[in-house]
């Protein structure tokens, strides 16, 4: 009887959690389009989350190209298959692998960072004393974060798929001898319109999702040092899930709207 009432008052917070993060996100889309705009902030997020966030997505999307291509190519070697190595790199990559794992490489920098910072604010009082001073807290620390990442991250995953695929050519030009031209040249043979677009547009709400649940966790913390850590640790895990399954969602959608 006990683990089916402790079921039920999990589940009953779980869902209560996911209406008011819907509540979370209408406020932010009214709170969008009203005045007065914060562009110095929004322009000082943008470059927090995006250009201080670079350097690890390029590395991380460098190693993915080395990785992928040292792993992939001796498969393909074995069937006689190496001729087809640019494609499947190029289309694993910008379809599928390079926006998610780009993503999460995000969610774990930007969404604990965002959840954490705003929870600390929360805690030490100083969105209280925003919302006495007449300022809007929520337009100044909220709509800025969710745009900011919004934006943000298709430029990063666009960054870190080009230097993925650089990584790749690098490893087919020592082991297989193919050059740059050649190498780019089936790259862009094979990408079409149908991997490009899709795969932008779901890493704007990728980011969408990031900013979102970063900033619903740290600004509704539990007081303590411990909600802190709590909310930080909670928007990586909550931003994770979320992921996938706008992943899934996306696929399934472009899969009926284009042939994958």
């Amino acid at each position: 009887m006990s683990r089916s009432t402790s079921f039920l008052d999990r589940s009953k917070s779980f869902f209560a959690e996911i209406g008011d993060m819907t509540l979370f996100a209408g406020r932010f889309f009214r709170e969008l389009f009203s005045t007065p705009f914060e562009f110095k902030e929004l322009i000082r997020q943008c470059y927090n989350m995006g250009i201080r966030s670079l350097f690890l997505v390029m590395v991380t999307g460098f190693i993915l190209g080395l990785v992928f291509t040292l792993q992939s190519r001796p498969t393909l070697a074995d069937l006689g298959a190496e001729a087809w190595m640019p494609s499947m790199i190029s289309i694993s990559i910008v379809r599928e692998i390079g926006p998610v794992i780009i993503a999460l490489i995000c969610a774990g920098r930007i969404g604990s960072g965002i959840g954490a910072e705003l929870g600390s604010m929360r805690v030490t009082e100083q969105i209280d004393a925003m919302e006495v001073s007449g300022t809007n807290p929520f337009k100044y620390l909220v709509v800025t974060r969710i745009l900011a990442v919004t934006l943000m991250l298709p430029l990063l995953v666009i960054v870190g798929d080009a230097v993925a695929l650089i990584g790749s050519a690098i490893i087919e030009n020592l082991k297989g001898d193919v050059s740059y031209t050649l190498y780019f040249n089936k790259i862009f043979d094979a990408l079409s319109f149908s991997d490009l677009l899709p795969a932008t547009v779901k890493t704007v709400f990728f980011g969408f999702a990031i900013g979102l649940v970063g900033t619903y966790k740290g600004y509704n913390c539990a007081k303590g040092t411990v909600g802190v850590g709590e909310a930080s640790n909670s928007a990586v895990v909550y931003t994770s899930m979320l992921l996938f399954i706008i992943d899934f969602i996306a696929v399934f959608v472009s899969d009926i709207f284009f042939e994958i």
